[in-house]
């Protein structure tokens, strides 16, 4: 079985051209955690430590009941492709840009940050952006 991934490599992915936060915000905690609450936790709380595979899986686990170490889970999720962390609403909303390091582990930056200005600028990495929330 074939298995997809969302894992970038030396990449940052800035926010969206439309992200109406002005500064990175950190997501609401709710009773029930949002899908941006869950990738904020997983990130920030060891960056550099997960991949956007972890990241993606584990939130999936988290919302469904699943054991984060279910490896078959985790094959069959992967079984066909699944939404990147472009499409997360930290880069979409809340003003968070991602890098990737040359392993694919992620961390965040916040946008108004001298280190998100250094990231954006770095031609050693490749670029992207978060997935606009509106059409043009």
């Amino acid at each position: 079985m074939a298995l997809h991934t969302t894992n970038y490599l030396a990449t940052f992915s800035e926010v969206a051209e439309d992200c109406p936060a002005a500064h990175a915000v950190e997501p609401p905690i709710t009773e029930n955690p949002t899908i941006a609450a869950l990738h904020y936790r997983l990130i920030s709380e060891r960056p550099f430590a997960r991949t956007s595979d972890d990241v993606i899986f584990e939130t999936h686990a988290l919302r469904h009941g699943i054991p984060v170490d279910d490896a078959a889970a985790r094959e069959e999720f992967f079984s066909k492709g699944q939404a990147c962390l472009r499409s997360s609403p930290l880069g979409k909303r809340y003003g968070w840009g991602i890098v990737h390091d040359t392993e694919g582990r992620v961390a965040l930056v916040p946008r108004e940050s001298e280190e998100y200005a250094a990231l954006a600028a770095d031609p050693t990495l490749a670029h992207t952006r978060a997935m606009r929330s509106k059409r043009l």
